[in-house]
């Protein structure tokens, strides 16, 4: 999907959304709470408070959306008011542990996410990126990541990501924050974020493979 034909899907949705079409808020529900609680999850102390969150950012969004301005994407003005809610939960409940300190501590860890053999040495061209490419999933990898259960494993492996990356990696990959907007957001480091970063993907690229090796089905492929 291009760019453009994004823009114009968002656009098309806002439009919708602002004549007051059920449905349309209804997609939108389908297509992001899930990474909204997620991100949510990062900042608050169970799932029970995170919906809360959610649902706060939600009624925020409907009465939002007649001010909204378009000078962000329409889902990373949805996921600032996530954040910004969550933060808000979170002090009022003390959290004990502030986000930016949870974040050093993941990112601090020695311990690597996957074997560093499976990335390209430094005295190589492209340093630190992966060896190898994924292996093939299937002729039509875009059909076979559609299947309910492969998305529903990945949903899995993101819920049991520690909660400073499960938030980086739904910001990035899913809200489509770039690295400056998810430091402001989540008020940490350039450096935290990107270590952060490739644990999460390194674990979620993991275990799809396992996930993938071990179906019945990628025998049929």
């Amino acid at each position: 999907m291009t760019v453009q034909r994004e823009n114009n899907n968002e656009e098309s949705l806002l439009a919708r959304l602002r004549e007051g079409d059920e449905s349309a808020f209804t997609a939108l529900v389908d297509r992001y709470h899930g990474a909204m609680l997620r991100v949510a999850r990062g900042f608050v102390h169970d799932h029970a408070t995170a919906e809360e969150v959610v649902q706060d950012a939600w009624m925020g969004v409907l009465r939002g959306l007649g001010s909204f301005e378009g000078r962000s994407s329409l889902h990373s003005w949805i996921f600032a008011i996530v954040v910004n809610r969550a933060k808000t939960k979170a002090v009022r409940e003390a959290r004990s542990t502030p986000f930016s300190a949870l974040a050093a501590e993941e990112a601090s860890g020695s311990q690597p996410a996957v074997d560093p053999g499976r990335f390209r040495g430094h005295d190589v061209e492209w340093p630190g990126h992966w060896a190898e490419p994924p292996r093939p999933w299937s002729e039509n990898p875009e059909a076979r990541l559609l299947q309910g259960e492969t998305m529903a494993h990945i949903e899995r492996v993101l819920e049991a990501l520690p909660p400073a990356q499960r938030s980086v990696i739904t910001l990035r990959d899913f809200a489509g924050y770039d690295a400056p907007a998810i430091c402001n957001a989540l008020g940490i480091s350039e450096t935290n974020m990107r270590v952060l970063l490739h644990r999460a993907r390194s674990k979620v690229r993991g275990q799809l493979e396992r996930y993938l090796a071990e179906s019945p089905e990628s025998s049929e492929i």
